[in-house]
């Protein structure tokens, strides 16, 4: 029989009602996905049920009818897409069909995608990365003197491509907000060489743990530094009472689609919000920066962003050189 031992004490607590344990834990579960992940998956559970209701398919996930969903479905939409929707389809059935897992592992699926792949398979369209000269030229394009706005967009140019930042980090998100990810004006700090504050969450922090972002000049772009004071100095002085850190003119804070079209107007259209973080780290790789300082610079948890690199084989004969 299994006793407290007297050496290890517990604090008195409150024991929960059975109600209250289970709406906890119905909040913990509800909150392990990012926003944008439940939408993914709420749209490829939704899918799912409509093959199987228009082909009159039991719902029962089995190799057999995962492979001929992703067959339909790849006719519809891009195979890579049909991929993360596979993974929507383990996550949300596995409660109802424990054998789901097994099932999208199955080689009839795995290879039924494959072929969907080759198939229908398109080339991916990046967004070009943002070079130093990109910058400069939409620096010079923006009418002087820069107001309250003109001096937010700037500093969030120079942020996210110094930084590694993804436009999403800084910007809210058009449809939805999520206070978490809110970057707190308190958590930011300025010296004469740099710019830093306390990025709360990013798409590789699953636990919210935070990082500190360190922003200094670099190689060719602008000095950041005074750019991002003058922008504190005008913030702090409107909005004093604001707990956001980027905020516009009208006390809101920048959207996306806000930023891309500032972007737009004094640079290269074809320019996404991508092209800011891919920017940076071809920077960087341009320099000689070695390619795991990158990696932990741009916080990616895997070696993914290493495709902005190997796309383009001078670039990389340029990093290879540098390491020796």
């Amino acid at each position: 029989m299994l006793t407290l031992s007297r050496s290890s004490r517990q604090p008195v607590r409150e024991p929960w009602t059975l109600e209250r344990l289970l709406q906890e834990r119905s909040i913990a579960l509800g909150m392990c996905l990012a926003d944008g992940t439940v939408d993914s998956y709420t749209s490829a559970l939704n899918s799912y049920l409509t093959f199987c209701e228009l082909h009159h398919f039991s719902l029962n996930p089995t190799p057999d009818t995962l492979s001929l969903y992703v067959t339909w479905q790849s006719a519809h939409i891009k195979p890579d897409s049909v991929n993360v929707y596979l993974s929507g389809l383990v996550h949300l059935l596995e409660a109802h069909f424990p054998d789901v897992r097994a099932s999208r592992n199955h080689p009839l699926v795995t290879r039924t995608l494959a072929g969907c792949k080759r198939r229908f398979g398109t080339t991916v369209n990046r967004k070009s990365p943002v070079s130093s000269s990109d910058i400069a030229r939409a620096l010079s394009r923006l009418p002087r003197p820069w107001n309250f706005d003109d001096l937010l967009f700037v500093s969030l140019l120079l942020v996210a491509f110094l930084g590694l930042l993804r436009l999403g980090e800084l910007t809210q998100n058009n449809s939805r907000s999520n206070y978490r990810r809110v970057i707190a004006r308190a958590s930011a700090s300025i010296t004469p060489s740099s710019f830093t504050f306390t990025l709360p969450a990013h798409k590789a922090d699953r636990f919210f743990e935070g990082s500190r972002i360190l922003i200094t000049a670099r190689n060719d772009v602008p000095d950041p530094v005074p750019i991002c004071q003058a922008y504190l100095q005008g913030r702090d002085s409107r909005f004093p009472f604001h707990p956001q850190l980027w905020l516009r003119s009208d006390g809101s804070p920048p959207t996306r689609i806000w930023f891309l079209k500032y972007l737009h107007t004094l640079a290269d259209p074809s320019l996404g919000g991508h092209s800011l973080r891919a920017g940076g780290a071809t920077d960087l790789a341009l320099h000689g920066t070695p390619l795991a300082i990158i990696q932990a610079a741009g916080r990616w948890a895997s070696e993914a962003f290493q495709i902005y690199i190997r796309r383009n084989p001078f670039l990389m004969d340029a990093v290879l050189h540098a390491h020796h």
